[in-house]
């Protein structure tokens, strides 16, 4: 056997991305992706051998799919980890942000825990000086489309994955056997603002990792779902209240302000305050800045003249007392703040000043995974809890899935549509029974009956 594949995460489920492959003597990790709601006990197990590792290739700076890289180094990871500038660039603002939101966490709970007679919680996975530690590691910068040799046996290359910024999923060739995989990491949704539109992989890919996030519908056209945010402020700013949108910080934020900027210039937009109330999104939209050439051809065009990013009326609040501050508007207000599963962040405070208010809005643009806050309200919660205390939901709840950054169904079969004859398709990155549905489909649309697998957390499968 030359070449095996393990799988460490995003097995049955949409956190801790994370996949080792090993070819003769090499071994290398796809992701190192930190577990987030119901999984997150899953984070404290180093269940990697990691002194054998010699390379830690990243698709993209989303932390379920590089969250744990400071926590391998400190177990004793020192291979070189590989990825596109910006997401180099993302992932170190994203880190030092999750470690220092760990931090507070652990002060929070731990404080319960006294209170309470009760078990101490879990330490942080890691601090701010171990993610500082890990940036030595990041060490090749890989554009899009340049083959780079690993170990004189293995060639990888990144494609455009139009997920996010500097996004890539990444073709591996055995150069001794010609055995081609191909990881998908996050294929983006298509015809949305600012980012290309993914690319295509190799036809003669004999293994394919491929995400199924939304494996079992598609998603409303981009168009559509620009008009059910108009629609969704309009009605709101009518009834007098403020809309809250929770925002994953990296894309999201910057889509969502895209298109503010956009219903401003047609004469769409009513005079509204806007706020970007969180630091995270602050830093992100700045790297946005620095990277035009990732743009799509339209929005580097508009760049050419303008920052596509700037509104009248937006105000970025970075210092916590302005934060504060904003909770002293009763109406006519857009608040756009983390994070965007309603798991922690600024957003929970303006939960609490706003959800209970019938004439507010909760705009949720992400998805949703189970065990997380936003996953309850989309499923009906008549209250919820928020600092020790109870609130009503009686906002108007919107959901409005146009907005992902993850490929519907339609645009997973399209990105496969170039295979020709895979030896194995395996579904990762999904709920299982997401994955049930895409692999019947699979089978159904491409005659690929018993080639596709559904793989288990930590199996290992042979490939060649």
């Amino acid at each position: 056997m030359e070449a095996t594949i393990k799988f460490y995460g995003a097995t049955q489920g949409v956190t801790g991305s994370s996949f080792r492959i090993k070819i003769r003597n090499t071994s290398f990790l796809i992701d190192s992706g930190m577990f987030q709601g119901e999984e997150y006990g899953k984070n404290y197990t180093s269940f990697y051998d990691l002194k054998e590792i010699l390379y830690l290739i990243l698709t993209h700076s989303h932390l379920d799919h590089c969250g744990r890289i400071p926590f391998l180094i400190r177990e004793g990871f020192r291979g070189k980890i590989i990825a596109t500038k910006p997401t180099f660039q993302i992932s170190k603002i994203m880190l030092l942000d999750a470690a220092k939101v760990m931090r507070e966490h652990y002060k929070t709970m731990y404080r319960k825990s006294v209170r309470k007679g009760l078990e101490p919680p879990h330490p942080p996975l890691y601090d701010e000086y171990d993610v500082l530690e890990s940036f030595n590691y990041f060490k090749i910068n890989l554009p899009y489309e340049l083959p780079l040799i690993l170990n004189k046996e293995i060639k990888i290359t990144f494609k455009d994955a139009g997920h996010i910024l500097g996004s890539a999923f990444i073709e591996i060739e055995d150069l001794k056997t010609k055995k081609k995989i191909v990881f998908s990491g996050d294929l983006g949704n298509k015809n949305k603002p600012i980012i290309r539109d993914f690319t295509f992989p190799n036809p003669l890919a004999d293994f394919v990792i491929i995400e199924t996030t939304y494996g079992d519908r598609n998603h409303k056209s981009f168009e559509e779902s620009k008009k059910e945010l108009l629609q969704a402020i309009l009605e709101t700013v009518n009834r007098g209240g403020n809309v809250l949108i929770p925002t994953f910080a990296l894309e999201r934020a910057q889509e969502i302000l895209f298109v503010l900027r956009e219903f401003f210039e047609t004469g769409l937009l009513p005079k509204v305050q806007i706020f970007l109330d969180s630091p995270l999104a602050i830093k992100a939209t700045k790297i946005f800045r620095d990277n035009p050439d990732f743009y799509d051809e339209e929005t580097y065009q508009i760049f050419l003249k303008k920052d596509p990013f700037e509104i009248p009326y937006l105000v970025f609040t970075e210092d916590v007392e302005e934060s504060k501050a904003i909770n002293h508007i009763k109406s006519g207000a857009i608040i756009l703040a983390g994070n965007g599963t309603l798991t922690g962040g600024r957003i929970l405070h303006h939960l609490k000043n706003n959800l209970w208010r019938e004439e507010c809005s909760l705009v949720l643009v992400g998805f949703q995974p189970k065990g997380t806050l936003g996953r309850k309200i989309v499923e009906g919660a008549q209250k919820i809890t928020l600092f020790g205390e109870e609130i009503p939901v009686k906002a108007q709840i919107y959901t409005i899935n146009g907005f992902s950054s993850h490929a519907g169904q339609a645009e997973l079969l399209e990105w496969l549509t170039p295979i020709e004859n895979p030896q194995k398709i395996f579904l990762v990155h999904g709920e299982l029974e997401k994955m049930e549905k895409f692999k019947n489909l699979l089978e159904e649309k491409r005659n690929w009956k018993n080639k596709i697998y559904i793989p288990y957390f930590e199996e290992e499968v042979p490939l060649y």
